[in-house]
């Protein structure tokens, strides 16, 4: 799940909104990512998977589409491990971004890798039949800039701005130009964000933050930004541990440390903070049930 401000009690829930208003209209909002309901999440993956295999057919490749069932448990991979609370997670790796890098492609990860398990056991074969030259062309149009930038993770942490190649080009024909900024919340976040009761939550976080020394304004920008500084780090996730320079290990170790903390710092507030205030506004817009 994206670090976003909402609680899971609610996930897969159908809310009725209106534009402007959280306690009337009659405007239909799914529970799922990007607001879709399940069975529009269903169709879009299937669109998706469908325009990636036929994207990557064309540029030489071959790409299997993967079932709604694959690129969902790629979903539920994200910041979870075996044995281990998501909250335990964090503790332990962060968001799971620069701790557990290693700069192997998903397809060849050992560990931890929900990019992996979105992609497919049969993608996998398929790319691991490949040359090493072969791969890193595979991945560069796969892909694009951000190596790992997978369908799976973009729908996951609702947000397809890393994503590039062919992933880019199929998800740009199923989702709205909306849909795929970096800032963008769907209709339920976005009223929830501009609650009374929540932009009162986040002035205290910014507050918070700042006497923590980190300049961040809502809980969405941070694992954003230590993935952008990944990226920056390490060409955009291409470049191998046991192949960096002392000055880019040093700057991993760097990060990494600086992730742990700034994870646990966001995770305490958003339980302090928001998920209180954030039920309170879910029972408003939950308050007008369908008949």
């Amino acid at each position: 799940m994206r670090t976003r401000i909402r609680i899971r009690l609610f996930a897969g829930t159908l809310f009725f909104l209106s534009g402007t208003s959280l306690a009337q209209g009659p405007a239909a909002i799914g529970g799922e990512e990007f607001g879709l309901t399940q069975r529009e999440l269903v169709q879009a993956v299937a669109k998706v998977e469908g325009l990636i295999s036929q994207c990557m057919r064309k540029e030489g490749f071959s790409y299997l589409a993967v079932d709604y069932n694959t690129v969902r448990k790629g979903m539920s991979a994200d910041k979870k491990l075996p044995g281990v609370s998501e909250e335990q997670f964090i503790k332990q790796y962060g968001f799971g971004v620069s701790t557990l890098y290693t700069g192997e492609p998903p397809q060849l990860a050992k560990g931890y890798s929900p990019g992996k398990v979105g992609l497919g056991e049969r993608n996998i074969e398929v790319y691991k039949s490949l040359s090493p030259v072969d791969q890193v062309a595979y991945n560069r149009t796969l892909f694009g800039e951000n190596v790992g930038a997978t369908f799976a993770i973009g729908l996951e942490t609702e947000n397809f701005s890393r994503t590039g190649g062919c992933t880019r080009r199929a998800i740009e024909q199923v989702f709205n130009s909306e849909q795929v900024k970096a800032n963008y919340y769907n209709q339920k976040d976005a009223l929830i964000n501009k609650h009374p009761k929540m932009l009162a939550a986040l002035r205290t976080y910014t507050a918070e933050m700042r006497k923590a020394g980190l300049n961040y304004n809502h809980p969405d920008e941070v694992e954003a930004d230590v993935r952008a500084r990944l990226a920056s780090l390490t060409d955009g996730g291409r470049v191998l541990v046991e192949k960096m320079t002392p000055e880019q290990k040093l700057g991993l170790k760097t990060l990494q440390e600086y992730e742990l903390r700034v994870a646990f710092k966001n995770l305490k507030l958003q339980e302090s903070l928001f998920e209180p205030v954030e039920e309170q506004i879910l029972e408003e817009m939950y308050a007008r049930k369908p008949k």
